[in-house]
């Protein structure tokens, strides 16, 4: 999974296949087909390590959250840099125009499971939690792709789309 990240992140989705992989950790194309049982397969098994390694974050975050006084700029930090930084955009939407929908499965599954436990005592002023939640993603999806052009060509700081998210968050809880 290392090595599918590092090319994810190096050449983007189109150069993670089994046999740039295999080739990074000195194995055979046959080795990582017999794993994975296809290029879709070895995508869709990083999907859902990014996914279960960034929810994992997110969860943590919202917690101390939850026992501290907590800005809510980390929680979309932390979606905005998986959709960018950590690749799940580029591959999110690699595979959706390749026509490999089931890529999506353990991104969309880790994320409902994500809710799922924080929802119990969300408070729901304003936005429900899955409101929250589809907002977000979306910002953070939207600013991976074309998030630095539209800035730029918009003369605006490059990290205005996670100030506006954080207001949103913001605004949310604070006017039901």
């Amino acid at each position: 999974m290392e090595a599918a990240r590092a090319l994810l992140l190096e050449s983007g989705p189109q150069a993670v296949t089994l046999k740039a992989v295999a080739a990074r950790i000195g194995r055979t194309h046959a080795n990582l087909l017999h794993h994975f049982g296809s290029a879709a397969g070895l995508q869709k098994a990083l999907a859902a390590n990014i996914a279960e390694s960034v929810t994992a974050k997110i969860g943590t975050a919202i917690m101390r959250a939850r026992e501290t006084d907590h800005n809510p700029r980390e929680v979309v930090d932390l979606t905005f840099d998986a959709f960018d930084k950590e690749g799940a955009g580029a591959l999110a939407s690699w595979m959706i125009l390749t026509g490999n929908h089931d890529v999506l499965e353990p991104i969309l599954e880790s994320v409902q499971k994500l809710v799922d436990m924080i929802d119990r005592d969300h408070p729901h002023e304003g936005m429900t939690l899955q409101e929250e939640t589809l907002h977000l993603v979306l910002m953070a999806l939207g600013d991976a792709l074309l998030g630095a052009p539209m800035a730029q060509a918009l003369g605006l700081p490059r990290d205005k789309a996670r100030a506006l998210a954080t207001d949103a968050m913001l605004r949310a809880h604070l006017h039901p």
